[in-house]
This record gives structure tokens, C-alpha cells and sequence, in this order.
């Protein structure tokens, strides 16, 4: 076996036709990070739900900054208990056959690049699981600028890693032992993490709620319906206010006469600014085969 294979990785993310990695992991676009930054928990969910990934999301974690959220790029890990025989093969093979020096937690944090998340199943083990601490966590700073950490474990240092404001780490619990008795015998693999499922390449998503692992090939679209749905809501309000539309007409199928007046609105008003880049012909265009000429009782997801 091979720790981080790039083989394996493009063979694992077929669907990702965009831009990879050295070592072929999907590389989501650096302004489609910064947009997921804006969006909220929900908002991801429901696309994703969609689509048919129901296990993208676990919230049972404690988190060193809760009030901040948490975007990157997923590179993975398994742990495993300790079995001599493996852990002497795979710590061997990895120092004399790949050139790694440390642990195996520091070949990961080595791997890392700007806009990173080490998303680790420690196997939820926190006395002697301490996956980072405070020079680790350190590491994934530097290397991530804004990164972080989401681990099925243990961190240590606490004290150390809040003070460290540009990432943020999602873990079990907190341990002073250092790490100890584990065996990494995956990286950059298919990794779950308590009832979720991360990939390499995913976009990580952490909120105060817990954290959405969205695939890659799935970010931009994400994104898109979030905002999507963001700027209808401002528009919605400002309608509701003026006493144009009844909250049955907001919350429901858009008839062509109201998608009109959204799209004269969303190309004029300086509260769409932000969302400009956004195109509305397929919403235009789906009013009109419906010849909704007035609001349908559908209520809009």
C-alpha cells in the first residue's frame, strides 16, 4: 500500500472534472471557498440532500472556536488501535519507502496546503489520542492560513490552540497524554467521521451546528442555490414591507409576472449587488413552460 496514492485519489473522485493537486486530489476552486464562507448549514444541506448524500454532516463535537466558521479543502486520515506487527510495517514503510520523518499525525499536517482541513477518524479516542496540541496546531496555521481541524478524537493544549485565531478545530474531547498506541493505515482515503462520510477534495464546512462535508463536484452548485435562495429572501422581505406580495405568494412557485419583477429588482437594487454574478434565465424560462400567471400553492424548498 501507499499513503496518499495518487491513483487511488483520481480513482475515488471521478466526478470531480476540475482542477487537482500534485497528488490528484480535487482542488474547489479558491473563490467558491470564500463564497461557502457566506453560506449557512441549512443552506448546504438541502442541495446535498437532494442529490441523494444523506450522510454528509455530524454535529457532536466540541469546537475551540464555536462563533467562527470553518471552510477548507478535506485531506484525510484513519487511525486505528495499535497491532504491533502493522504499526512497525506501515511506520517503517512510511519513514524508509516515502522519505516521512515524525509521527504519523505530522506527515499529515506536512501534507497540508493554504485553505486545508485535516478531517481524521481517531476512532473517537481521547485518553492518549491527542491527534494535535499546541505545536501542531500551530502547523496547520501556517500551512492552512484559515483552515483547521476536524477530529473523530482527541486534541490537547487547549489553552495554546484557542489562542490560535485563524483556524478552527472540531474535535471529541481534550486529553494532557500525548498521542500514543494508534497506527495511521489511510491517507487521504475514504474516512467516516462519527455518522458522516469525507472524501478527499471535499469541502469542509464547519458551523456552529457541526460540519457538512460537501463533495467537490457538488461545491459550486451548493453555493449557487444558497445564494440563490439568500437574495430571494431580501427581495422577499422588501416586497413583504411594501405590501406587494402576501407571505403565501413569497413562500410559494413564482408566477412569470413575479420572476419579472424579481429580475427588474435583482439588476437595479444596491441590496443585489453582491449576487450580480448570479443568472435567473432557467428559473425565467421554468416559469414560463408552467404558464404560472399567478402564485401556485407549491411551496418552494
Amino acid at each position: 500500500m501507499k499513503f496518499d496514492n495518487k491513483e487511488d485519489i483520481i480513482q475515488l473522485t471521478p466526478l470531480w472534472k476540475g482542477e487537482r493537486f500534485e497528488n490528484g486530489r480535487p482542488k474547489v476552486p479558491a473563490d467558491i471557498l470564500e463564497r461557502m464562507r457566506k453560506i449557512t448549514l441549512e443552506e448546504a444541506w438541502g442541495p446535498l440532500w437532494q442529490n441523494g448524500y444523506q450522510f454528509q454532516f455530524e454535529g457532536d463535537f466540541k469546537i475551540i472556536h464555536p462563533e467562527k466558521t470553518m471552510v477548507g479543502r478535506a485531506v484525510t486520515a484513519i487511525m486505528v488501535p495499535k497491532r504491533p506487527d502493522l504499526h512497525e510495517t506501515l511506520l517503517n514503510y512510511g519513514h524508509q519507502e516515502e522519505g516521512r520523518s515524525g509521527f504519523f499525525n505530522q506527515w499529515v499536517i506536512d501534507q497540508l496546503e493554504e485553505d486545508d482541513v485535516v478531517v481524521v477518524d481517531m476512532f473517537d479516542k481521547i485518553f492518549k489520542g491527542t491527534y494535535i496540541g499546541g505545536n501542531l496546531g500551530t502547523a496547520i496555521s501556517t500551512r492552512t492560513k484559515r483552515g483547521g481541524a476536524v477530529i473523530w478524537g482527541g486534541i490537547r493544549d487547549n489553552q495554546q490552540v484557542v489562542e490560535i485565531d485563524n483556524i478552527n478545530v472540531y474535535y471529541r474531547g481534550s486529553d494532557p497524554t500525548a498521542i500514543e498506541d494508534v497506527t495511521m493505515t489511510g491517507m487521504n482515503v475514504p474516512t467516516r467521521i462519527g455518522k458522516a462520510i469525507c472524501l478527499p477534495g471535499d469541502v469542509v464546512l464547519g458551523t456552529p451546528a457541526g460540519v457538512i462535508f460537501i463533495p467537490p463536484h457538488l461545491a459550486e452548485e451548493v453555493v449557487v442555490r444558497a445564494e440563490k435562495s439568500q437574495v430571494r429572501d431580501v427581495f422577499g422581505f422588501v416586497r413583504l414591507r411594501e405590501g406587494a406580495y402576501t407571505t403565501a405568494q413569497i413562500d410559494s412557485t413564482w408566477s412569470v409576472a413575479m420572476w419579472e419583477d424579481f429580475i427588474n429588482w435583482f439588476n437595479t437594487d444596491e441590496a443585489a449587488t453582491e449576487y450580480r454574478h448570479l443568472k435567473w434565465d432557467e428559473e425565467l424560462e421554468e416559469a414560463k413552460k408552467q404558464n404560472l400567471n399567478g402564485p401556485s400553492s407549491d411551496v418552494r424548498l
